[in-house]
């Protein structure tokens, strides 16, 4: 079956998107106001696209009322945010940040959730997350209702527990989103096959 999105609602488009490019990644991001309220809310529109620098990118859509949302524009008010991998065991406070709470009243506060101090930003990370990435903004830039932000790595946070030998990252289990509107899914079952190099591939071929 074709279909083409020029005949098809703003709904249905982001319904077909969402639950066709999956898994996604949720990044759980911590920012905060010029009053100093810290922010808390959760984004699947969120993926690593770079390695050097270390670039990552968060698609922040607007509220319901077509205003910008308070990480939107905390972030480009401030410059600053933290990541927070999302694990099993905070899905419930996960959830619960993903409610439309007032601007001054923080998601962690609700959710049950500590911050820890961040290294090189100004907004916390989440205590309670095995990982965190500190994030500087490089550039943003709106994408209809959406505003495209592409933040610089500046710090990573890691349990103990999840460091290897070589900076390899054992047992980290993230949840990743799968479908509109609340279809998420684990990360524990996985796999592992070296890539082929085309010398191999020819050789296969005899």
């Amino acid at each position: 079956m074709q279909i083409d999105p020029a005949l098809q609602s703003y709904a249905n488009n982001y319904k077909l998107l969402t639950n066709l490019v999956v898994p996604r990644p949720i990044a759980w991001v911590t920012s905060q106001s010029l009053d100093g309220v810290v922010n808390l809310a959760p984004f699947s529109f969120f993926n690593a696209v770079g390695a050097d620098p270390l670039y990552i990118i968060i698609s922040v859509g607007q509220r319901d009322n077509g205003e910008s949302k308070d990480t939107a524009r905390n972030i480009l008010a401030g410059g600053e945010f933290v990541v927070n991998l999302v694990t099993e065991d905070l899905f419930s406070a996960m959830n619960i940040s993903a409610a439309d709470f007032p601007a001054d009243q923080s998601e962690l506060e609700a959710a049950n959730l500590h911050t820890a101090p961040s290294v090189r930003v100004k907004p916390p990370r989440v205590a309670e997350a095995q990982a965190s990435l500190e994030c500087k903004l490089f550039s943003a830039q709106p994408l209809g209702a959406n505003t495209l932000i592409i933040g610089e790595v500046v710090m990573f946070h890691v349990a103990d527990h999840l460091l290897g030998p070589r900076m390899h990252i054992n047992g980290f289990a993230p949840l990743g989103r799968l479908g509109s509107p609340s279809v998420y899914c684990r990360t524990t079952d996985r796999f592992d096959v070296a890539r082929v190099t085309y010398p191999q591939w020819r050789e296969g071929k005899k």
